[in-house]
């Protein structure tokens, strides 16, 4: 996926930490089973037998296969954590601890920072 030409939302989000509006996303309400990768660089992120609908109006997950970084944000005056690719660093949304049993995390993603792939997950 090197060398891949982002949209301009794609590049808000991933390169400049932007959100997209809350429902707006192309996969907050996606159901097709496959794989969701990075939109920047097409590492793999998320499975669909991990999302869940949180209410949200974002894609949200239960847990990621690791392919995701975790760092501390207080940006807004809030108190975060991030996720980013762990691969190229762009920026994800955030994981929160109010998720479903067992684990408890909530990865809050932005549709615009994935890509989505049909089918069993490959590397």
């Amino acid at each position: 996926m090197k060398g891949k030409k982002l949209t301009p939302e794609q590049h808000h989000v991933l390169k400049e930490c932007g959100t997209e509006t809350p429902f707006s996303g192309k996969y907050w309400n996606h159901h097709e089973q496959g794989s969701y990768r990075c939109a920047g660089c097409g590492a793999l992120l998320f499975s669909s037998k991990d999302k869940f609908d949180s209410g949200t109006g974002w894609p949200s997950f239960t847990r990621s296969p690791g392919a995701v970084q975790e760092k501390e944000d207080r940006s807004s005056g809030m108190r975060r954590v991030e996720v980013r690719c762990a691969r190229c660093q762009g920026h994800l949304g955030h994981v929160f601890p109010d998720g479903p049993a067992p684990g408890g995390q909530r990865y809050c993603i932005n549709s615009a920072a994935l890509d989505f792939r049909k089918g069993a997950k490959k590397k």
